[in-house]
């Protein structure tokens, strides 16, 4: 059975525009390939556009995908959604998410869904949360294996808030790890204080980045734009160590 709830009160589509395209993500392997189609607006707003992050993330999940069949994983601001779709497309069980507060950034993560036969509430569920605040919609949120994110750290006045929504998670899910993707924007911006304020941990992921997406034919580092981005996994102090090259 799916996790059904009402994540906004617009659920119209964006309407096409002269600016909207169709982004093609390919996904090899010897037993074929998977392509993913995300929806873009060039000239939207952040959650509009496939950001070099999410790329990343992406194929780091397509070469584990043996192991996410099954897994229950919710993606924090989910934006174009391109590795909660891809963990979907896996046969995850996948909850993707994004401000309660913006009715069309979650619809075009329906797009999204649908550009990929994904059909929202049946395949693939899309839920309204407000990063920092535990509303209704957190409580409400299935049992989870993995939480994943791609750039969701841009902004340093929403760290916290993320920080406490993740927190909360980990402590509802105490098995359950965060997955996420970083582009390096200023030297001076940390979460290391935070993550001690809220009992968290974090580990850099040991990933080549001159080898993800090799398999499908894709250099990343191509397609960074020269952009650092690192790989980290959260999980809460009490826990042990992780294997963090594994899911």
């Amino acid at each position: 059975m799916r996790f059904h709830m009402n994540s906004g009160s617009d659920d119209n589509e964006i309407a096409a525009s002269s600016t909207e395209h169709i982004r093609k993500f390919i996904f090899s392997s010897n037993a074929g390939k998977l392509e993913i189609k995300i929806p873009e607006l060039l000239q939207g707003a952040y959650s509009f556009y496939t950001w070099p992050c999410a790329p990343v993330l992406a194929y780091f999940l397509w070469e584990r995908r043996e192991t996410l069949s099954g897994m229950r994983i919710l993606e924090l601001g989910s934006g174009t959604a391109l590795p909660g779709i891809l963990a979907a497309k896996c046969n995850a069980q996948v909850v993707l998410t994004d401000n309660c507060i913006l009715p069309k950034s979650l619809a075009h993560i329906r797009k999204s869904c649908l550009a990929n036969h994904l059909q929202p509430g049946v395949d693939i569920d899309v839920v309204g949360l407000s990063w920092g605040l535990l509303l209704n919609s957190v409580f409400r949120l299935p049992a989870l294996d993995l939480i994943i994110a791609a750039d969701c750290f841009y902004d340093p006045s929403v760290f916290e808030d993320i920080i406490v929504t993740v927190a909360f998670l980990l402590e509802r899910n105490s098995d359950a790890k965060f997955i996420f993707t970083y582009q390096e924007r200023s030297a001076d911006w940390s979460i290391e204080a935070l993550l001690k304020k809220w009992k968290l941990q974090a580990l850099p992921i040991n990933v080549n980045m001159d080898d993800l997406g090799k398999d499908s034919g894709v250099d990343l580092m191509e397609s960074m734009g020269g952009h650092t981005i690192h790989l980290l996994e959260i999980t809460r102090c009490e826990k042990s160590i992780p294997l963090i090259n594994d899911l």
